[in-house]
């Protein structure tokens, strides 16, 4: 019995000493979680930011594309703006010019005048220049012609602009604007509401065309 004793007297410092082990133990578990958690929170606040950068990168992207249509419009308002004043400077060189022969005018009395639409959407207006009898301005998305009756073999009604190289054909049912010198049709299938009206009679009586066979002669009494 004293043995006994003597080895549970022994043991209790033993058991006391073991037991502090595992506290300790946990909080080293509870140190290793702590930055775990941490790393969480840092990246739950990194995807805002990054969602952020994103979207300003998109924003980006998509404004070179805006500045490029800006840029084109620019462009044609510049060329417009240019053709108008070239325009204007062949008018005052013209009005200076001598005056147009009677043929010219009597020309100029047949043109079809204001805003005259054409095929594609396109139209052209033209204005009997004031300050030049006789003249005419043509004018429209991306060009401005300042434009002399000439004289035509086929009789059609026909205006120039040496300098340029354009050409306003008008015949009966329907007008032309070329560039000769860039080889373009610049708007075609023009219809003044007089030609409009002619157009619309020739489709109910069309004229006759140079393959028909000509009328029978009358026979005689």
């Amino acid at each position: 019995m004293k043995k006994l004793l003597a080895c549970a007297l022994l043991l209790t410092p033993l058991l006391t000493l073991a037991a502090p082990d595992q506290p300790a133990k946990n909080s080293k578990a509870g140190a290793k979680a702590t930055p775990t958690a941490k790393a969480a929170k840092n990246a739950k606040a990194a995807a805002p930011v990054a969602a952020k950068k994103t979207a300003v990168s998109s924003h980006q992207a998509k404004a070179p594309a805006a500045s490029k249509h800006k840029t084109a419009q620019r462009a044609g308002a510049a060329a417009t703006a240019a053709a108008v004043a070239a325009s204007m400077a062949a008018t005052e060189a013209d009005a200076k010019s001598a005056e147009l022969a009677p043929e010219q005018m009597a020309i100029a009395e047949q043109v079809h005048t204001g805003a005259i639409a054409c095929e594609l959407g396109a139209s052209v207006n033209v204005a009997a220049d004031p300050k030049a009898p006789g003249r005419f301005n043509v004018t429209g998305k991306g060009f401005a012609y300042h434009m002399t009756p000439v004289s035509s073999a086929t009789g059609a009604i026909r205006l120039e602009d040496t300098q340029r190289g354009a050409v306003w054909l008008q015949i009966a049912n329907k007008s032309m604007l070329m560039n000769q010198k860039l080889g373009q049709r610049l708007a075609d299938e023009c219809m003044s509401p007089a030609q409009v009206a002619v157009a619309q009679a020739m489709k109910i009586n069309p004229p006759p065309s140079l393959l028909d066979k000509p009328a029978p002669a009358p026979a005689e009494q």
